[in-house]
């Protein structure tokens, strides 16, 4: 029975090649796309999976006064650790981290540079369940200098020689040597800690720093006892803070743990989150999901449209299979078998279509998500059972509609409409042009948002803008290096910072001085050189930039942006900004001779998802620079960049060379944003291309069934342009529908995404009239395509049997 039922929807299929077409290619589209978006989306929730033990990452909320908002950061204090462990059962061990960033390496015959070094704890390969290959896990890190090296890192050092026991030596601020002690699998990809090497935290701290309440530096992650109260755990952190730090201090601080697992999707309102690879928006992985699971529903409607619009060509089969004893419930099968057959070529043709989209994805979203096909057997059993499913699912009520035909009127030539199907089709014509008009309005918002945040001026010049790192090596060359790179036609400034605008930038107390108490806020602070403020064009509102004779004034003179003016004025709001110039500020308990020498105008420092928060920018030489900025002559970029390379290599020859353009910098505080725009234009185009193949095979049918009525007309003198009329105005009517219930859905989803952005786009008016039109022209034009197909034919053929 099965094998006849099989032929039977076979035959059938092959019967009706073009529809049968229409309905694989918008599946395979559909499945594909669903496919592709759901790999994405297994990866990134697949991230820190493999660690077997329930670790919480400890993240603060500061507070403190002169924030224009309380900051989640992802860091915490070096004694929050031990004391947390022993003063709470239910937290049964603790490892702190700290990010060592690039760190050179050399043994007696080869030298590497490992991109992510970490700092930490000896708890660390206790917490984590990273592989180690030599070593023992418990005591790897527990004395100085050691280091645990992966297995790319060591093979890089040391060949095929056994690593473990050997010496290796860092040039640096200091020169240390670490013994290796273990070698671990390299990291996986899907691990928001990534590292080339763990280097033991104690060959840089020691028991002064457990008096170190206030300074945030590092990463504390904690075990936790199974089955413990979380929200119970919390509310004791207020009484921990106050009985270590003083009620005081203690009122800036909140503390709050975040399950391991959620990292890196939910850390998107967690700030200085340096120490989390490839961090993503987890709204934006459940968007994609939803819109790939629109782009398989609105495939689906294809098959359930098109196999009830032809119900009356089966009409006749139907009613002879009754009449010779079929039972209802097997034609049921039939038609389910027919809609699972379809489904299963399409899966076929889908695999295909994911092999050549998964490269572009893996390239937009800058992963390697890898495709199972052969390595998985959970997978291909999902995708066998998704595809199942689909082809039930899809085939259900074509299957419930055909089945119900009665064997005495359709043999007697009776037609068997349907009271409900022409509006349930219609329903699901309406669905299909909803959906497509959705994601035309929210791709072009996205687009225009992304556009926005890239275009905005951020209120300094950041084009033509060549970073460079300092380390301690290159840090006292820096005043060398500067006077030879501006001795070039190629440079036309140079100026240096102890952090990269685009990142979050450090916090630090302040005191005030002004005409009432002395104040004691926070604020965002950076160290620079005199020229910044004349490099990156970043112009003055009120007072003076910082003298070129520094040294009279270097840590004594400071210049504040605007928001941190009227945090200052806040309690005089009718005193102008120009008054604060000479008043008394400083960093709290170390500099109480500072003052105020400036007011920058206020610039986005950091990316547009965020306000603008107060800042200082101060002279601390004796600090040293993070990196030097170097703005090059555009029209010159590569002679520009080969010249600062040869200057730097003879200037600091015992420091690598490394670049980068600032523009490319911000570029990749957008990257998210970008990947979604992107992946929704794409699935945007899909949906459409799918809801065009199903409405062509809609007006292909409806044409064909009206053959004779459009022969007739046009014996009566109908024109082209009436046929074409007749036979597009009920579609027409359908997508203006759909237009009317798509756009207050698109307006509330978009206002809901873009209340995320402190500077954001207005949702215009007109881009959902011109989604509308868009899409009417669209549906036009795909069915005007048949409908001048059945215009053109002669009457005579379609009405020779009359």
């Amino acid at each position: 029975m099965w094998k006849n039922y099989l032929k039977t929807a076979w035959r059938n299929l092959w019967k009706n090649r073009f529809y049968s077409l229409i309905n694989i290619s918008g599946l395979a589209i559909g499945l594909a796309a669903c496919i592709v978006i759901l790999l994405f989306v297994f990866y990134e929730r697949s991230f820190d999976s493999f660690h077997t033990k329930n670790i919480y990452r400890l993240n603060e909320v500061q507070k403190w006064e002169g924030m224009v908002a309380p900051q989640n950061v992802a860091l915490s204090m070096f004694p929050m650790g031990p004391t947390l462990r022993d003063e709470f059962p239910e937290i049964l061990n603790f490892t702190r981290i700290n990010n060592f960033g690039k760190v050179a390496l050399r043994t007696e015959t080869r030298s590497i540079t490992i991109p992510e070094a970490l700092w930490a704890d000896s708890t660390f390969l206790q917490l984590f369940d990273f592989e180690l290959i030599a070593g023992d896990r418990n005591t790897a890190l527990q004395k100085p200098n050691s280091v645990v090296l992966t297995k790319k890192s060591a093979f890089s050092l040391f060949g095929e020689e056994d690593a473990l026991g050997q010496s290796v030596t860092h040039y640096g601020r200091d020169t240390l040597s670490f013994m290796v002690t273990g070698i671990s699998e390299d990291v996986p990809d899907n691990s928001h800690l990534k590292f080339g090497g763990l280097f033991s935290f104690n060959t840089i701290t020691g028991p002064r720093h457990m008096e170190n309440w206030g300074g945030n530096w590092l990463v504390t992650y904690l075990e936790l006892a199974n089955g413990t109260d979380l929200k119970a755990l919390e509310d004791k952190f207020p009484a921990y803070l106050q009985s270590h730090m003083g009620e005081e201090r203690a009122k800036g601080y909140e503390l709050f743990l975040q399950p391991l697992q959620e990292v890196h999707a939910y850390s998107t309102n967690i700030t200085h989150d340096y120490l989390n690879y490839q961090k993503f928006d987890s709204n934006y992985t459940a968007v994609f999901s939803i819109i790939a699971i629109m782009v398989l529903i609105i495939a689906s409607i294809n098959f359930i449209n098109l196999s009830s619009a032809r119900s009356a060509g089966r009409a006749k089969e139907i009613g002879v299979r009754k009449t010779v004893g079929a039972k209802r419930l097997q034609l049921y099968f039939q038609f389910i078998g027919e809609s699972v057959l379809l489904c299963f070529i399409a899966l076929l043709l889908s695999l295909v279509l994911v092999a050549l989209l998964l490269p572009y994805v893996n390239h937009l979203s800058q992963r390697q998500i890898d495709f199972p096909l052969f390595s998985d057997a959970r997978f291909v059993m999902a995708l066998l059972i998704g595809t199942l499913a689909a082809g039930v699912l899809s085939g259900l009520y074509p299957a419930a509609y055909l089945s119900s035909f009665q064997p005495t009127k359709v043999l007697k030539g009776t037609p068997q409409t349907g009271r409900g199907k022409p509006l349930f089709r219609n329903i699901l014509v309406i669905g299909q042009f909803s959906s497509a008009v959705f994601l035309i309005i929210a791709t072009v918002f996205a687009t225009e948002q992304l556009r926005f945040m890239q275009k905005k001026d951020p209120g300094f010049q950041r084009e033509q803008v060549v970073t460079v790192p300092l380390d301690s090596k290159s840090n006292p060359k820096y005043e060398a290096l500067k006077q030879e790179l501006l001795s070039s036609t190629f440079i036309n400034g140079v100026t240096a910072s102890q952090q990269k605008l685009g990142n979050n930038l450090h916090q630090t107390g302040v005191s005030y001085h002004g005409n009432g108490p002395v104040r004691q806020l926070a604020t965002s602070q950076v160290v620079v050189d005199p020229d910044f403020l004349n490099v990156y064009q970043i112009s003055l509102v009120a007072g003076r930039n910082f003298s070129a004779d520094y040294d009279s004034e270097n840590g004594r003179t400071y210049i504040i942006n605007e928001t941190l003016a009227r945090e200052l004025l806040r309690d005089e709001p009718e005193t102008p900004i120009e008054s604060l110039i000479g008043r008394g500020f400083g960093f709290s308990g170390l500099d109480s001779l500072g003052k105020i020498i400036g007011v920058a105008r206020d610039f986005n420092f950091n990316s547009l998802h965020h306000k603008i928060e107060t800042l200082c920018l101060f002279n601390q030489k004796d600090w040293g620079y993070g990196e030097v900025s170097i703005k090059i002559n555009g029209e010159k970029a590569n002679e520009a960049v080969g010249y600062i390379q040869s200057t730097w290599n003879r200037i600091v020859p015992e420091s690598e060379f490394e670049y980068e353009f600032l523009d490319d910098h911000f570029a990749r505080l957008y990257r998210a944003d970008n990947t979604l725009s992107e992946i929704v234009g794409v699935l945007t185009i899909l949906a459409i291309l799918i809801s065009c193949l199903g409405l062509f095979g809609l007006a292909s049918f409806s044409a064909e069934q009206r053959i004779k009525e459009i022969g007739i007309r046009k014996v009566l003198g109908a024109t082209i342009q009436n046929v074409v009329a007749i036979i597009s105005r009920d579609f027409i009517k359908l997508v203006f529908i759909a237009n009317l219930i798509a756009w207050p859905l698109a307006w509330y989803a978009l206002d809901r995404w873009l209340q995320d952005f402190a500077f954001r786009i207005e949702i215009e008016w007109w881009v959902f009239i011109l989604a509308g039109i868009a899409s009417v022209c669209i549906a036009l034009v795909t069915v005007s395509f048949q409908s001048i197909k059945a215009a053109l034919m002669n009457p005579v053929n379609s009405l020779r049997t009359e």
